[in-house]
């Protein structure tokens, strides 16, 4: 099952983007999935919510983040703010990647948020057997829409994989700073392929760190 997984994901990156950065993410996705102990590599195009009627013309596809950025993240989310882990929030989680990945850097509070009921399902899944070797973890996943998700008062870190329009992002920054109003903190913000950081930036957030490697391995940590 999990050959098969690889060689769909190896083929379908390397038709979208190209060769190079499917063999590279494939090492990564190989040598993570085992080290986490987790199953999250694939890409899901949403098609069964649209056969639903659910919208999802304001989504994109689920891709899970690379584990080589993922962990680069976590080192700079505790240098680049200095602030203790406390709750780690994933707009957008799919099967729960980051969240798993959030819990062995030191989270022991997250909480997942995903429009797809199966992802969500899958992403719990991931989550139990984090639980297992991290007895301490406390996690919840919501299967929601992000536009209408309001930020707990305590989630200090935001973690995103580019999983909405401007339309929905411009939403979901609304809902960060009423949360941020309503409950005075600061917060830091992890944005994958950061398309509309520009609407952070207008919100008042600082970009703290920027990397971009292989053209789409881009990622800005903004801090407020």
């Amino acid at each position: 099952m999990k050959s098969s997984s690889y060689i769909s994901y190896f083929f379908y990156i390397s038709f979208n983007w190209n060769i190079r950065i499917a063999t590279h993410i494939l090492l990564q996705e190989i040598k993570g999935e085992k080290k986490y102990g987790i199953n999250t590599t694939g890409a899901d195009e949403l098609k069964k919510l649209e056969e639903k009627g659910i919208d999802i013309s304001h989504a994109t596809i689920y891709m899970p983040v690379s584990y080589s950025l993922l962990d680069a993240i976590f080192d700079q989310l505790n240098a680049s703010t200095l602030k203790p882990c406390n709750h780690f929030l994933d707009l957008g989680c799919g099967k729960g990647r980051a969240l798993c990945v959030a819990a062995h850097h030191g989270f022991k509070k997250v909480t997942g948020i995903d429009i797809s009921k199966e992802l969500c399902a899958d992403a719990k899944e991931n989550l139990v057997l984090t639980q297992q070797k991290i007895p301490a973890l406390e996690f919840a996943v919501v299967n929601n829409d992000a536009f209408y998700f309001m930020i707990p008062a305590d989630a200090d870190y935001i973690f995103m994989f580019n999983p909405f329009d401007e339309m929905i992002m411009s939403g979901v920054v609304e809902n960060i700073i009423e949360s941020l109003q309503q409950n005075p903190r600061s917060i830091s913000i992890a944005y994958v392929n950061p398309l509309h950081k520009e609407l952070f930036v207008k919100a008042g957030f600082k970009e703290v760190y920027h990397s971009k490697k292989m053209k789409y391995l881009e990622v800005s940590i903004l801090y407020k």
